[in-house]
């Protein structure tokens, strides 16, 4: 379901701009390993599920005009073609992933900028 230009955006919808969730809000939220770690991993998941529904179509594809196409063969044309289609299809969740990532690289640079401090006797 879309909505016509100019009409409020979803308020679910944490990608949408003027919305409750901004990636704003999920820089300044801490973040800790095990979401990155999740988050990567659901990211991982939702390329390699692309590639496997690629694959499948390509097979398919070949059955139904007679042709056997091999699996490792699908399964590379399923790579190829699943780089460009991801970019599309999960452009917010990597962007959502990106942010986590320089909020924990971040996060991880001003506690050891602290450790430092606390180290040189330097107090705040």
């Amino acid at each position: 379901m879309s909505t016509a230009p100019g009409t409020p955006a979803d308020p679910g919808d944490s990608d949408a701009p003027g919305s409750a969730r901004s990636a704003t809000d999920d820089a300044a939220a801490p973040v800790t390993k095990g979401r990155l770690a999740a988050d990567i991993l659901l990211y991982t998941l939702a390329r390699l599920a692309i590639v496997v529904v690629v694959a499948a179509i390509i097979v398919g594809g070949g059955a139904l005009v007679g042709v056997t196409v091999p699996l490792l063969v699908a399964a590379i044309f399923g790579v190829l073609i699943a780089m460009p289609v991801s970019m599309f299809v999960l452009g917010g969740m990597r962007r959502r992933l990106n942010a986590a990532i320089a909020g924990f690289d971040a996060q991880r640079r001003a506690d050891r900028e602290a450790l430092h401090a606390r180290l040189r006797g330097d107090s705040k």
